[in-house]
């Protein structure tokens, strides 16, 4: 494979309609950009070789499934060193669905999801705050997710 593959306004327009639908059929992503399902597969093919497109994913609503709360939770540990130890100690936890290695306040981001405010406690202080390395933690709860989406390159 060609590392060296150039993202064009084709592969553009393919990704704008994939993000919006990742359930599209290839067939119907070619009327739209006006090539044929074969080249929208060759193409999607390079892309996920780059690590451009790293799958799909089902977008959810996690209030259905029971879980209504949605937190994100500082983390500050007691040495930056002691980050790869404490990542895959947080991995282990099924709540937390996003880490991130920031820089500011916190040494950790992380999103997670909880039933209720009781299981939160419990994950806060049964899982968590019990990781070697963690020296604290800051929670915010979110009343309201109001966006999610994908940074849109071009217009379809």
């Amino acid at each position: 494979m060609n590392k060296n593959y150039d993202i064009d306004n084709v592969d553009l327009k393919i990704l704008a309609l994939l993000t919006e639908d990742a359930k599209m059929p290839y067939t119907e992503v070619a009327k739209k950009v006006f090539v044929s399902g074969g080249t929208v597969h060759v193409r999607m093919r390079k892309m996920e070789e780059m690590g451009i497109v790293k799958g799909t994913t089902l977008r959810m609503d996690y209030s259905k499934m029971g879980y209504d709360i949605t937190a994100f939770l500082g983390i500050y540990l007691e040495k930056s060193s002691l980050y790869d130890e404490v990542i895959k100690k947080l991995n282990t936890i099924p709540e937390i669905v996003k880490i991130h290695y920031t820089t500011g306040n916190y040494n950790i981001f992380v999103k997670m999801h909880c039933r209720d405010t009781r299981h939160l406690k419990d994950v806060l202080h049964d899982k968590i705050q019990k990781v070697e390395g963690i020296e604290r933690t800051e929670t915010i709860i979110s009343l309201e997710e109001s966006l999610n989406r994908h940074i849109q390159f071009m217009d379809k």
